[in-house]
C-alpha cells in the first residue's frame, strides 16, 4: 500500500495525519474494508433505521430529513462511537428546497447566476456551510459544474449555474473554496459534464456529446480549475463521453458509451492521469438508470471500485451489495489492491478533514449559527435575484386599484424527494396588500370582464426521474378546451416561474414574463416587492429564457 500521494493536495496530510490513515487501515478487515466503501442514506432519526445503520457499519452516510442541529450532531457522535472509522456526512447543499431543514432559505445556483454577484454567492455559501457543520455534516455533493446549454434539460435547469462557462467558473470555484475553507469538503458533479443533452441520467446513461476540443473548451476548463483550487472530491455519473474513449479505442463500439462511473478511461486516465485530479471519487446514486439501463446491479457495482470510484453511493439492498463485492473479489473481477486505494483516499479525506482528532462534544457550543442574521441576508440576497424577462404592455407594477380583482392559475409547488405538491403562499400574500383573489379550478367558467389581472404561478424546480419539464396547459387549466384559450388579450396577464427558466418556450407570446428560480417564501415575498414596485427587478438572464425563440422576445 502507498500512502505518499496524501501528502499531496488535495489532502495535504502532515505525519500525524497519514499515521493515522495508516492505522485505521491495518485495523479494518474482513467485511469491514468493503462496508467501508458505501455511502448510505439516512432518513429521519427512526431508532431501529439507526441501528440497522451502525450494524452494517459504512464509511459514510447522507442524511434526509433531520432535526435541529444539536439533535444531528448527538446521532453523528452516537454513529461515530460504535463505527470503525468516522464517518463523512454528506448532503446536498443547493439551496431552495434542497437546502437543511430549518436552514435559511438560501437561492438557488441558477438564481446566484442571475444576481452574479461572486460576493454574494461566497456570502451564502459560507452560511450554509456554517448551517451544515452545526448540524454534523462535513462533505457535500456540490457544486454543480454542468452548463446549462440543453434548455430541456430538467436535470440542470436550477442547480447549474447558467449556460456561460465563465459565470460558472466564477460562482462554482467561489462556492467550492468557501465550503472548504468552512470544513465543508465538496465534490463537484456531474463528471464528465451534464447539460448539452436534455435527458435525465436517473432515467438513462446520458451521452456528453461534444468533441474533446469542445470539452476542454467547457468542462474541462471547469474541472482543471476545480482541481487547481483543490477541490477534494469528484462525483463521477453515469454520462458517457464517447469523444475521448474514440480517441483512444476508435472501433469502441458500444463500449464508447459507457457511464463515466464504470469507466476507468473516464476516471482513471482522463480525471486522475490527464487532468492530475489526486482526490476522491464518489459515485452517483447507484440505483439510477444510468447505470442499471446499462447492466445488472451484480456487475456495475463491482465495476464502480475497479473503475476508479472510491466510494459507492446508496444501495437499496446493502446485504446483497455486499455479496456482489465479495463475490467479485472471490473471482478477480475486484482487487485487493484497488480496495485499499479506495480506502485510502476516503480515510485521507476524512483526515483532511480533521475528523482524525478528537471530536468535540455533540453539546459543545462551538459551532454557533446566527439564526436571525442568516434569514436577514437570505431575505435581502433574494429581494435582488427575481428577474424581469420582458414586460411588453408595461403592465408593472401592479396596483390593488388598477388590479384589484386577481385570477391566479397555479401549477402548485414540485419538489424532489417531497410528498406531494406544495401550494404557494403568494396568493395570500397579494390578500394583504388589498388584492382579491380567486384560484381558479377546473370547474370554473372564466368570464373576463370580472378580473383585473391573471397570474400565473409556476413551481417546477429541478426535477429528477420527469423527462420534461413544460407548461402543462392541460393540467393547469384541468380542461381540454381551456387549455387553448389565451386570456392575455382581454385582461393584464403575469406569468411566473419560480424554478425552471424556460416556460417561454410553451408560452411564447404571453406579455409579462419573470424568472424567480425558487419556490421557497422568502423567494415569493421577494417577487411580490418586485411586483409591487417597492424593490427594482433584476435584468440579467444566467440561460436564454426566451429558448432561441425570435417571437418569444415580443
Amino acid at each position: 500500500m502507498t500512502f505518499d500521494h496524501l501528502a499531496n493536495p488535495p489532502f495535504n496530510l502532515d505525519s500525524h495525519g497519514m499515521a493515522w490513515v495508516k492505522e485505521r487501515i491495518t485495523s479494518l478487515s474482513g467485511d469491514d474494508r468493503l462496508r467501508q466503501l458505501f455511502n448510505l442514506v439516512l432518513f429521519g432519526t427512526d431508532s431501529s433505521k439507526v441501528e440497522q445503520l451502525k450494524a452494517f457499519r459504512p464509511g459514510s452516510i447522507t442524511r434526509f430529513d433531520g432535526a435541529d442541529a444539536a439533535a444531528e450532531r448527538a446521532l453523528i457522535a452516537s454513529l461515530n462511537n460504535d463505527l470503525p472509522t468516522p464517518l463523512l456526512v454528506s448532503a446536498d447543499l443547493e439551496g431552495s428546497r434542497l437546502g437543511l431543514s430549518g436552514a435559511a432559505e438560501m437561492p438557488n445556483p441558477l438564481g446566484l447566476a442571475a444576481l452574479d454577484d461572486i460576493e454574494a454567492t461566497a456570502e451564502v455559501s459560507r452560511i450554509m456551510a456554517e448551517e451544515a457543520r452545526a448540524a454534523g455534516i462535513n462533505w457535500s455533493f456540490t457544486p454543480v459544474l454542468d452548463i446549462n446549454a440543453a434548455f430541456r434539460s430538467s436535470i440542470v435547469a436550477t442547480r447549474g449555474f447558467g449556460s456561460d462557462v465563465a459565470v460558472i467558473e466564477r460562482h462554482a470555484i467561489t462556492q467550492m473554496e468557501v465550503f472548504q475553507k468552512n470544513g465543508i469538503a465538496s465534490a463537484v458533479k456531474h463528471w464528465p459534464g451534464e447539460g448539452f443533452d436534455d435527458r435525465d441520467q436517473h432515467l438513462l446513461t446520458t451521452v456528453n456529446p461534444l468533441g474533446m476540443e469542445d470539452w476542454e473548451n467547457n468542462f474541462g476548463r471547469l474541472y482543471r480549475q476545480a482541481i487547481e483550487a483543490g477541490v477534494m472530491s469528484v462525483m463521477s455519473a453515469h454520462i458517457a463521453l464517447p469523444s475521448f474513449v474514440h480517441s483512444i479505442v476508435p472501433d469502441a463500439g458500444i463500449e464508447a458509451f459507457r457511464p463515466a462511473s464504470i469507466s476507468r478511461l473516464l476516471n482513471d486516465e482522463l480525471l486522475r492521469k490527464r487532468l492530475g485530479f489526486n482526490g476522491l471519487i464518489v459515485s452517483d446514486a447507484t440505483p439510477m438508470a444510468g447505470l442499471g439501463s446499462w447492466s445488472k446491479r451484480s456487475e456495475y457495482l463491482p465495476e464502480l471500485i475497479s473503475s476508479g470510484c472510491d466510494i459507492i453511493l446508496f444501495s437499496d439492498d446493502r446485504d446483497a451489495d455486499l455479496a456482489y463485492l465479495k463475490a467479485a473479489l472471490a473471482d478477480g473481477r475486484l482487487s485487493e489492491e484497488r480496495v485499499d486505494e479506495a480506502l485510502i483516499r476516503q480515510l485521507g479525506l476524512k483526515a483532511a478533514l480533521g475528523l482524525h482528532r478528537p471530536q468535540q462534544s455533540e453539546t459543545s457550543p462551538a459551532i454557533e449559527v446566527a439564526t436571525e442574521r442568516n434569514s436577514a441576508y437570505a431575505n435581502a440576497v433574494s429581494r435582488r435575484i427575481p428577474t424581469l424577462v420582458k414586460d411588453i404592455g408595461r403592465l408593472l407594477p401592479l396596483d390593488p386599484r388598477k388590479h384589484r380583482r386577481v385570477l391566479v392559475f397555479s401549477g402548485d409547488i414540485v419538489v424532489p424527494f417531497w410528498p406531494g405538491p406544495q401550494r404557494f403562499v403568494l396568493p395570500e400574500m397579494l390578500e394583504g396588500y388589498g388584492f382579491e383573489v380567486t384560484m381558479h379550478t377546473p370547474e370554473m367558467e372564466v368570464e373576463t370582464k370580472d378580473y383585473d389581472l391573471l397570474l400565473y404561478l409556476l413551481g417546477d424546480e429541478t426535477l429528477l426521474t420527469r423527462g420534461r419539464v413544460f407548461l402543462d396547459w392541460l393540467k393547469l387549466t384541468g380542461n381540454f378546451g381551456k387549455a387553448m384559450w389565451r386570456g392575455w388579450h382581454d385582461v393584464p396577464t403575469v406569468m411566473i416561474s419560480f424554478g425552471y427558466p424556460y416556460l417561454l418556450y410553451d408560452a411564447p407570446r404571453v406579455p409579462t414574463y419573470i424568472n424567480a428560480y425558487s419556490t421557497t417564501e422568502t423567494m415569493q415575498r421577494a417577487v411580490l416587492d418586485a411586483l409591487l414596485g417597492k424593490t427594482p427587478w433584476n435584468r440579467n438572464n444566467p440561460v436564454d429564457p426566451f429558448c432561441g425563440l425570435a417571437d418569444a422576445r415580443f
